[in-house]
Formats: C-alpha cells, structure tokens, sequence
C-alpha cells in the first residue's frame, strides 16, 4: 500500500523518467517540518544509542524513504512494505489503488532511491499485512505508517507498529487529521485512548508516538522547538496526555522579497563587472607603459 493523495493532480501524475537531482524533485507529500522532526527523531536515537530497525508502510515514489535511509546505521535494516502496483488485499483497498495511484511503481520508488544511495531498502512488495513476516517483534526504533487511508487497515498498521518497535521505539502516523482521511484520525486516536500509545508531538499532517516512555522525549523536544527560530510549538492536553503541537513559519515569498533578491542579484553582477574593468584597466595601463621601454630596446 502507499501513501494516499493530499491534492487530486499529484496523484494521477507519472514518475519522472531519469533520476531526481535533489530529494525535493521527488513527488509526494513531506513537508519540511516533518523532514525536521524526522531527522530530530532519528538523530536523536543515533546520539543516545538507540538500537534498532527501521521500517515504513506505504512509501509511494520514495521522498521519506528517502530521508530515513540516510540514518541506517552500521547493522541496522530499513524494511519498506508496498503495493507498488500488486493487487491489494480487499476491494475497498483496490479502488483506492485504481483511484489514485495507478502510475506507482516499485521501478519509479527503487530509480529515486538509487539516486541518493548506493543499496536499496528491503523491500516487501505486498499489503502491509504482511510486513510481521518479515519483521522481528520488539526489533525496530522508528516506523513510519503511511499506507492505506482505510480504517481496518490502518488500525492493523498500528497494531503492526507495537510490535515491531522496541520500548524506545517511536511511531508515525501520516494523515490523521486530514477530512478525506477520517479512518486514519480513528485508528490514531483509539490506539491513544483504548491502546497505550503516548503522543508526542503532532504536526499539521503527521502524529508522533510512542508506546514506552515520552516525557524525556518530548522535554528535548520542547528544547529543540524553543531553539528553532523557524519552529513554532506550543503543549496542549488531549486525552489526559502532554502533546506537542509543532508547526513550521515559513513565510511564503512576497512580491519584495523577489524584487529584493533580483536587487541583490544585480549588485553581485555590477561587483563582478567592476571588477572586470579594474582589472582590465590596470593591465592596459601596464601594457602602454611597457610600450615605449619596448620600442627604445629596438
């Protein structure tokens, strides 16, 4: 299973055909607060010695897979379980795949993979129902759950999660507030209030969580936000727990701010171009001086 469409034009849109030159020609929906957040996480794991695996449910053309890959240690296995393109488990699955993601698959996911590493992620090409056999239990660090928008299949993707990560383990949940995706807002927030997982932060498109303990998690986490000027966050309670909520401030580019840009743009070219004529003149200078020594050794 994959990722499901934040717009309708992404969705139906086919993969490039050469390789990204950066992972933000990459299509798909990661937006750069959870590319932080995602590199805080595993970062952080790294810095602590935290053991583990790392895996993610539905991938689509590879933009988080991306990222994540670049944090597999010495080791460690980055597993990514996808449809790609194979009959999914259930007619209600099958039209969501027919719907949105006809043009995936596995060749476009492993060609912009390549494109940033050298070995490819195991792959299990298949419904993420069957990501336990190939996954020890209480073996992973970081799961990310993006594949199916369906509330059965989500609630198994979490329930999938538990048992793949270990104490210190932290979950993903893509998804779970948008309005196309109710039955991931309802497999998220049951496995909170019926199933022991502790939130941590959420973003405007993603949940993080952990079923073992959050509060030196998220008190770092608190440290990290109030240091980011490009960060804004602030702590509700939901459900009897702490949760961070975190945003990006990003300010869209503004008519002036392209004007001041070109401006400096232009004062860079007139520096150079100054430049050019100095030197240019110095060496005409030295070229009409030199003439007259020449022409009196004649």
């Amino acid at each position: 299973m994959t990722n499901r469409p934040k717009t309708a034009a992404p969705a139906t849109s086919a993969a490039p055909s050469s390789p990204p030159a950066s992972p933000d020609d990459v299509k798909g929906w990661f937006p750069k607060i959870d590319q932080l957040l995602f590199t805080w996480f595993l970062e952080r794991q790294a810095r602590l010695g935290q053991p583990g695996d790392l895996v993610e449910l539905g991938s689509y053309l590879g933009k988080s897979a991306i990222l994540i890959g670049r944090h597999v240690r010495e080791g460690e296995t980055f597993t990514v379980c996808d449809l790609f393109g194979s009959e999914a488990p259930d007619d209600s699955n099958q039209q969501e795949m027919i719907h949105s993601y006809s043009t995936l698959t596995r060749e476009a996911f492993e060609r912009n993979y390549r494109a940033f590493h050298d070995r490819l992620p195991e792959i299990v090409q298949g419904p993420t129902s069957l990501i336990l056999d190939r996954v020890r239990p209480d073996s992973c660090r970081f799961v990310h759950v993006d594949a199916s928008h369906l509330y059965e299949h989500v609630s198994g993707d979490i329930e999938a999660a538990r048992t793949m990560l270990s104490d210190e383990g932290v979950v993903v949940c893509d998804d779970y507030r948008s309005e196309h995706t109710p039955g991931v807002a309802a497999a998220v927030w049951e496995a909170v209030v019926t199933g022991g997982l502790r939130p941590i932060c959420v973003t405007p498109q993603k949940f993080y969580g952990t079923w073992g303990e959050v509060d030196a998690i998220r008190d770092d986490l608190l440290a990290w936000a109030e240091a980011k000027e490009n960060v804004w966050h602030g702590v509700q309670r939901v459900a009897g727990h702490r949760l961070v909520r975190v945003k990006g401030r990003w300010r869209a580019a503004t008519k002036d701010d392209r004007v001041r840009k070109l401006e400096r743009r232009l004062a860079g070219v007139r520096d150079e171009l100054d430049s050019v004529r100095g030197s240019l003149s110095f060496k005409i200078g030295r070229g009409v001086t030199a003439l007259p020594r020449a022409l009196r050794r004649r």
